[in-house]
């Protein structure tokens, strides 16, 4: 009996462990067929444009095409079991392309180094709940970062769309590249790729502007609507398959204006660990060379969010119910690598470099100039540096922009402001919490106000609503505050303390600290003290608010 009750309440606990660790029983038990259909009609949908992406996003990462459909199935099985978010769907985008690029050197074997080890750091940031570390990278980073990074990766290729072979990656070498060899352009690769460009905007619009079907339409308007909205969603298998029947119909007739993708390997390469060292002509290079050669670089998730999310609002249009939609876009990869790497051949460079185009053009938000001007012009400056650097090297860009972010974050921590209202005490309310790096400029503030600036010298009281933490650092200070204001004959007393810094302070057992519950009941306590002084009362009452320098916006 015993027994069968310790079984009863394991059972009772593991069951929600069990859910909380695997998202997948929470929605699986509920399956229906209802779900199942949706599911399906999402998950073609989606795969019918992860498909030609991959494709496209291989040629960005400067690897052979066929490692783009590699990655694109495994996320897609993973997520069903660990994800909790239906419309996600996982797999290359474009800037993890571009960061790929800059590693891989072109060899396969960097580049599944690399993903292993990108995996591992991961999943040690994971277990190690440093997730909060990508908190520290502002939005006007991440915008200057996927701005720039949509420039980059679309002037890569207009190489492509002009037919032209063997220009440099470096962004600015490839603008030199391209403007001095422009004279080499070969015209049918420009005449399909601009088409390609054209019709992928003309059907971005038209599903924009698709109004949505109502169930009392008739039945020929609702299939119609159905064809249209399919046809503008998987544009980029469309805008692929017209361009490869075009390059099929050139090779039959025996010429070919158009370059091609060139064969891609049938099947799946074998599963194995990734290779800790590589094989060349003139020996081999270890494991610790090759890691030495991959630079550190920032890849936080934030910065895949713009290229995942135009699948994500797919997932969601298509009626996706629950994660199992990328059941069906995986296996829809992987029937793509088994049956149909022969009809890869022939799809055109051009047609590839235009979808890439398409899909990197919504990235650029040229709109958020205009905010920070109008919002905060001081974000301006890690917007301004993280664009400019990535020009150069994608890494110098993110690692400044933060940096710089990081630096206007500590000097205002460092430089808060200070409103000083002027009576019969000075009242002193810092705007933010005290850290250590602020407390030399409250003491100057203080001593300025109340022996300098204040005639006849008063009394302080520091507000400390606004204050919801401190450190040791700061109790020093305000010790030596303490001390250097009873030197002159004056007090501080504290008010507003909230409930964790009065501990501190009183932990603290400071030499005649004073604290009231309300500004109002200091100032009635300090006015009375300074009328029993003989001090003559202020005839004015003003206040002023103290900004750290070039903080003003």
């Amino acid at each position: 009996m015993a027994a069968r009750d310790t079984w009863q309440r394991g059972q009772r606990c593991g069951w929600p462990l069990a859910r909380a660790k695997l998202p997948i029983l929470r929605w699986l038990p509920h399956y229906s067929l209802a779900w199942l259909q949706s599911d399906l009609m999402a998950g073609l949908t989606v795969g019918l444009t992860v498909v030609p992406q991959a494709l496209a996003y291989a040629e960005v990462a400067g690897l052979p095409l066929q490692y783009g459909l590699y990655s694109s199935f495994m996320g897609c099985f993973v997520y069903c079991f660990l994800g909790t978010a239906k419309d996600v769907t996982l797999g290359p985008t474009a800037i993890m392309s571009l960061l790929v690029s800059s590693y891989a050197f072109h060899q396969p074997v960097y580049a599944i180094l690399l993903t292993f080890l990108s995996g591992s750091i991961q999943l040690a940031m994971g277990l190690l709940h440093l997730g909060f570390l990508l908190d520290f990278i502002s939005c006007p980073v991440i915008k200057g970062f996927t701005s720039a990074a949509s420039i980059t990766i679309s002037f890569n290729q207009v190489k492509n769309i002009l037919g032209l072979q063997g220009i440099p990656r470096q962004f600015f070498l490839q603008v030199y590249e391209t403007l001095r060899r422009i004279g080499e352009t070969r015209a049918g690769d420009t005449v399909l790729g601009l088409a390609c460009l054209a019709a992928l905007a003309g059907l971005r619009v038209m599903k924009s502007h698709l109004p949505r079907a109502a169930c009392v339409e008739p039945l020929a308007a609702r299939v119609s609507h159905l064809i249209v909205w399919t046809s503008a969603t998987a544009r980029n298998a469309l805008v692929v398959l017209f361009a490869g029947l075009v390059a099929y119909s050139f090779q039959v007739m025996g010429s070919q204006p158009l370059t091609l993708t060139g064969s891609i390997p049938q099947g799946l390469p074998p599963f194995q660990l990734p290779h800790f060292s590589m094989a060349t002509p003139n020996g081999t290079i270890p494991f610790q060379t090759m890691v030495e050669a991959l630079p550190t670089s920032w890849d936080p998730s934030s910065h895949h969010i713009p290229s995942r999310a135009a699948l994500a609002a797919v997932n969601a249009q298509s009626g996706v119910c629950t994660p199992a939609g990328g059941l069906i876009t995986g296996t829809l990869v992987l029937l793509s690598l088994a049956y149909l790497t022969s009809l890869f051949y022939y799809i055109p460079k051009a047609a590839l470099a235009a979808v890439i185009i398409s899909a990197m053009v919504p990235m650029f938000d040229a709109g958020i100039f205009r905010r920070l001007w109008r919002v905060k012009r001081l974000d301006l400056v890690p917007l301004c540096v993280t664009f400019l650097l990535c020009f150069w090297e994608v890494q110098y860009g993110i690692v400044a922009g933060v940096l710089v972010s990081g630096i206007l974050l500590l000097y205002s921590i460092a430089r808060p402001a200070v409103k000083v209202s002027e009576g019969d005490v000075l009242l002193v309310q810092p705007g933010s919490s005290l850290h250590f790096p602020a407390i030399e400029c409250l003491r100057d503030t203080v001593c300025s106000y109340a022996l300098t600036a204040a005639s006849p010298p008063r009394s302080i009281i520091l507000d400390c609503c606004h204050i919801s933490s401190i450190d040791y650092t700061v109790v020093v200070g305000l010790r030596e505050l303490l001390q250097e204001l009873h030197k002159h004959g004056l007090s501080l007393a504290f008010c507003s303390l909230q409930e964790p810094v009065l501990q501190v302070l009183l932990s603290a057992d400071l030499e005649g600290f004073q604290h009231f519950s309300s500004r109002e009941e200091a100032e009635l306590c300090r006015g009375a003290e300074a009328g029993a002084r003989g001090e003559a009362p202020s005839t004015s009452s003003s206040e002023s608010l103290l900004l750290p320098e070039g903080l003003t916006q």
